[in-house]
């Protein structure tokens, strides 16, 4: 395992006793933030007589999206921009105080947060830094959800100037009367200098039933005009997310998440459609990495893996949270698509957020990404010890695209409700897919 900075191992051990808390200490008011739309907002610490009493969801959030923010290195008026929208994405229950439990079983994250943030890295490149949200949380009802949801979007894309004709046309598949499932709609920005963020949208393919998911996602993809793109898919347990890409894309994509149990390294590394392989060595050696599989608890060398990505022990299987792929196609003649995405789950292969760390300062490194923005991004979401929880660290992403270069992605808890107790063994756990 490749060693990690003294940065990293303060964060593993600093911190005071007792039990974790990710609140930052410098307070912001959700109120000082909407009261200058056109402006940068006053200082994080500056006191605010409209600021609520107790803190709330919206003002937890918004901290750590400034400081998030920060750490990637955006200027303050795009910082305080951010936080903004974050806000009006999030409606009412930005105004929820945090000692109230939460008022959905959001699936976004395992404490139901509606909030998750994530860093994109590639090589010899700055990170990007991305924030996803549950805009109906909280709104009463799956269907309510949706509405607001939808509602949301369309506001964005007035304020923004983007077309939402495709996520319209799709309408009656994912918005029915009567909807099921864990979500409605979830969207997605991307960050960007200049403060207009790159916008996708997240739908759920079992909003009809679970058993027409399969059939919801195949009448998605013929309406966008892409109509052979369902046969190129591989197999899975279930289909979790419909995803598109909305406003100004070089390529906008749309996306297919699958859920796959039990699950090898190498057949993870068989699950790209994208012409040319997509790396599979790469794809292989990623996964033993993240799952925990070249290291103790094992039993295998910390890097005991050959060019082929093959280790020197059993290729063992995820059994517990599932393993995630996705597929993104762009161009709708070949039908074949032009992404790959694998996501392992490390939370739930990891004793604590320490490993987790040094997991994904192993694959950034071996990818020649840098490892301080991430670090920095953790110390601005939270000042808990990693080692107090498990969580904090939800996902690990590889991406191959055509033409472009390897993309690592982790993605942060927000942890506003409640940090995840770390594991005593590596020992199987209930699943709880999000």
């Amino acid at each position: 395992m490749d060693h990690i900075s003294d940065d990293a191992a303060v964060m593993h051990h600093s911190g005071a006793p007792g039990a974790p808390d990710t609140r930052l200490s410098r307070r912001v008011s959700s109120w000082a933030l909407r009261s200058s739309p056109g402006g940068a907002a006053g200082a994080p610490g500056a006191a605010d007589p409209r600021a609520p009493d107790g803190d709330t969801l919206g003002a937890h959030a918004a901290r750590q999206v400034l400081r998030l923010c920060e750490a990637a290195g955006l200027s303050g008026t795009d910082s305080a921009g951010y936080a903004r929208t974050l806000l009006t994405v999030l409606g009412p229950a930005a105004e929820r105080p945090l000692h109230l439990p939460p008022p959905d079983e959001s699936f976004l994250s395992d404490d139901h947060t509606p909030v998750e943030f994530s860093l994109s890295f590639v090589p010899d490149g700055e990170p990007t830094l991305r924030v996803l949200l549950e805009p109906g949380y909280g709104a009463g009802s799956l269907a309510q959800n949706g509405r607001t949801g939808l509602r949301v979007v369309r506001e964005m894309a007035r304020r923004w100037g983007f077309d939402t004709t495709r996520l319209d046309g799709l309408e009656d598949l994912f918005f029915p009367p009567d909807p099921q499932g864990p979500l409605a709609l979830w969207c997605a920005l991307e960050l960007l200098p200049g403060g207009v963020p790159r916008v996708k949208v997240y739908l759920n393919p079992a909003a009809s039933g679970q058993e027409r998911s399969a059939e919801t996602v195949r009448e998605a993809l013929r309406r966008l005009g892409h109509r052979k793109a369902f046969a190129s898919l591989p197999e899975g347990d279930r289909h979790l997310f419909f995803a598109l890409d909305l406003g100004d894309w070089e390529e906008p994509r749309v996306k297919v998440y699958l859920a796959h149990h039990d699950l090898s390294a190498a057949e993870a590394a068989g699950l790209s459609r994208v012409d040319g392989g997509s790396g599979r060595p790469q794809v292989r050696r990623f996964f033993r990495t993240a799952a925990g599989h070249g290291a103790d608890p094992y039993g295998l060398d910390a890097d005991g893996l050959d060019g082929n990505g093959n280790g020197n022990g059993p290729d063992l299987r995820l059994d517990r949270r599932p393993v995630q792929s996705c597929h993104a196609f762009t161009e709708t003649a070949s039908g074949r698509p032009s992404g790959f995405t694998l996501y392992v789950p490390v939370r739930d292969y990891a004793r604590h957020d320490g490993e987790a760390l040094d997991r994904a300062v192993a694959v950034l490194g071996r990818h020649g990404m840098d490892t301080g923005p991430l670090l920095r991004s953790l110390a601005a979401v939270t000042s808990r010890p990693l080692e107090d929880g498990v969580g904090l660290i939800a996902y690990l992403g590889l991406a191959h695209q055509q033409g472009r270069p390897p993309r690592v992605t982790a993605y942060i808890s927000s942890e506003a409700y409640a940090v995840r107790p770390p594991a005593a063994a590596p020992a199987a756990r209930p699943e709880a897919v999000r």
